[in-house]
């Protein structure tokens, strides 16, 4: 069975992108520019790695141009989008429903659980809140994102 990252590289494969793991000049973690994607080689983690590759896929589907300079406006919506691309991504709804119903109890064991390091998930619960509001009822379920708990609905049965 294919991990996080190995099924982000099938996608790439998929549209003709291609990663490298490289070494960096710059702090930067990942890179794009056309079809390749480049990732810091000395990330620590698989994990971490995943995060920075899901978050380069997002600019590429999400984002056009050179958008390295943040002082630009459009650049940093263009880096909001991808990074949400990123979360939604990694961090579904459905999965976070999953994650409860196996047991997950706190963020530590949620960030393990969907395999993201752990300021990637706390950015994605931002992210949700920032999208849906406090809480998003979710088929059966309740995913409150401020403080994070999933909770199945009482369904009345009259």
């Amino acid at each position: 069975m294919l991990n996080k990252y190995e099924k982000l590289l099938v996608k790439t494969e998929s549209d003709n992108l291609c990663v490298e793991e490289k070494q960096f000049k710059s702090r930067a973690k990942g890179l794009i520019k056309d079809k390749k994607i480049g990732i810091r080689k000395d990330l620590p983690t698989l994990t971490e790695k995943t995060c920075i590759l899901a978050e380069e896929l997002g600019h590429y589907y999400t984002s056009c141009g050179d958008i390295l300079d943040q002082t630009k406006t459009e650049n940093v919506k263009q880096e909001k989008r991808a990074r949400n691309w990123a979360y939604e991504k990694l961090v579904p709804p459905d999965k976070l429903i999953e994650a409860y119903e196996s047991g997950v109890r706190n963020r530590y064991e949620l960030a393990l659980y969907l395999d993201v390091i752990e300021e990637f998930l706390e950015e994605a619960i931002n992210h949700y809140k920032e999208k849906y509001g406090l809480c998003r009822i979710y088929d059966d379920y309740i995913i409150y994102f401020e403080p994070l708990g999933v909770f199945r609905k009482m369904i009345d049965k009259q």
